[in-house]
């Protein structure tokens, strides 16, 4: 494709007004833009691709998910995967159903490839779900990439609801996440709207609000709560005390999900394929699939999957060596890094190329706690593919960066595109720009 990305008619202001500016008010973040006045194209093999790559990824996922939790024991778990020992048991039921999941995808000259999942809490969901879809109805004559993303939303929690109801969860349905941070309240409040709109009643309290009671339920605004969509992560939250009380609160919300008292989505499970460490045990799964008969009955993956694995996943494992002994370009990832955060790029020869630890331009205290934080978790090396390199127009000129695809996949469909334009590690102040399909031979405009 000649032109990935192309700039609207419009300035940023012009642009994000009225409606768009209300529904997503971080357009604007960190005194710089966000959201860019451009729509990122994809061809329409492309995102036939996207769609249907996305969909064998989260099914490998999905049975190296099951064979995790049947077949490893705690200890490889905890010292491979990095889950905290008090998360395990919650983390063990075998949810039958998922919520929100996005892929990384990049662009390269060997094709696509998915470079990690964000199983736990992906954000970005107001952007491509309703701003995307917003932009590109009115201002272009192209097909947004996430048009389908609300329908996706709907079925996956009205599943994930109608499951714990079945499993005889009772109390009522509340979104969580941080009440002062606007962006994670936001994308928790599209998905409470999405609940709402399948007849549900649910609340937003935000994660000051709630309680443990003494009974060992949890509260909301006086209301006990059954079913919890938490954006919160849980490696975060199973550390979490309540100040005053001393009550460790991630410990009680996992011993109330174990116990069948409390349904959280995404549910406990998804702590296990959050972690980097899960890419390492895929490749591992991946090398030895004809062994894997041995405790299940049959090779775990399929032709079918075996192929894709091959194809658009990355080599990835718990050291670095085979990279560094035939000089191959390499990336180390912290197992909880987010926002690219905890990640290293390594040229051939072993060098630093890049870095990021989400660190503000005057470094203080609380930027060295946060790149200790990353620097001290456990790695996962994976091969490094050069990203698609693009040009965006900016308030402050043209910027040339890395785009990093999003593809969401929810309830196990793919739902659609978040594009983000960055450096070479994608970090918190990458661009975003909807997608759109292009079909040949059809004007943009």
């Amino acid at each position: 494709m000649k032109q990935r990305i192309v700039s609207l008619p419009l300035a940023h202001d012009e642009l994000f007004r009225g409606e768009l500016a209300e529904r997503i008010p971080y357009h604007r973040m960190h005194g710089k833009q966000y959201c860019l006045p451009s729509i990122a194209l994809y061809g329409e093999e492309e995102y036939e691709e996207l769609q249907k790559a996305s969909e064998l990824v989260d099914r490998i996922y999905w049975k190296a998910l099951r064979f995790a939790q049947r077949h490893l024991p705690d200890s490889f778990l905890a010292e491979r995967l990095g889950i905290p020992s008090s998360l395990l048991p919650a983390a063990r039921i075998e949810t039958p159903l998922h919520g929100i999941s996005r892929q990384d995808w990049i662009v390269t000259k060997q094709g696509l490839k998915c470079i990690e999942n964000n199983t736990d809490t992906p954000t970005g969901v107001p952007e491509a779900a309703f701003l995307g879809n917003a932009v590109i109805g009115r201002h272009t004559l192209l097909r947004s990439a996430s048009a389908r993303m609300d329908e996706a939303l709907k079925e996956a929690f009205g599943g994930l609801i109608a499951h714990y109801r079945k499993a005889g969860i009772d109390g009522g349905i509340a979104c969580t996440g941080y009440g002062w941070h606007t962006e994670d309240a936001c994308n928790a409040e599209y998905v409470r709207e999405m609940i709402r709109q399948l007849g549900h009643p649910v609340q937003f309290v935000p994660l000051d609000r709630l309680e443990i009671s003494e009974n060992g339920g949890l509260y909301g605004n006086g209301e006990r709560i059954g079913l919890l969509y938490r954006l919160y992560p849980l490696e975060y939250l199973i550390h979490d005390t309540d100040e005053t009380t001393g009550v460790n609160v991630g410990e009680a919300l996992m011993e109330l999900a174990r116990h069948g008292r409390l349904g959280l989505m995404n549910p406990p499970q998804s702590a296990i394929t959050q972690s980097k460490g899960f890419m390492a045990l895929i490749w591992a799964l991946y090398e030895r699939n004809a062994e894997s008969a041995a405790v299940h009955g049959s090779p775990l993956f399929t032709a079918e999957e075996t192929s894709a694995i091959q194809t658009y996943l990355l080599p990835t494992y718990y050291e670095n060596t085979v990279f560094v002994r035939q000089g191959i370009p390499f990336v180390a990832k912290s197992y909880w890094g987010r926002e690219g955060k905890g990640t290293t790029l390594f040229r051939e020869d072993g060098t630093v190329e890049a870095e990021e630890w989400g660190l503000q331009e005057s470094a203080g205290e609380d930027d060295e706690d946060i790149k200790q934080y990353y620097a001290n978790q456990p790695k996962v090396y994976q091969q490094l593919f050069p990203m698609e390199e693009v040009m965006v127009h900016t308030e402050d000129g043209p910027f040339h960066g890395s785009l990093l695809t999003g593809a969401y996949v929810i309830g196990g469909r793919f739902a659609g595109l978040l594009p983000r334009v960055g450096g070479k590690i994608t970090g918190d102040m990458a661009y975003f720009c909807p997608a759109a399909i292009r079909e040949s031979g059809k004007p943009i405009f």
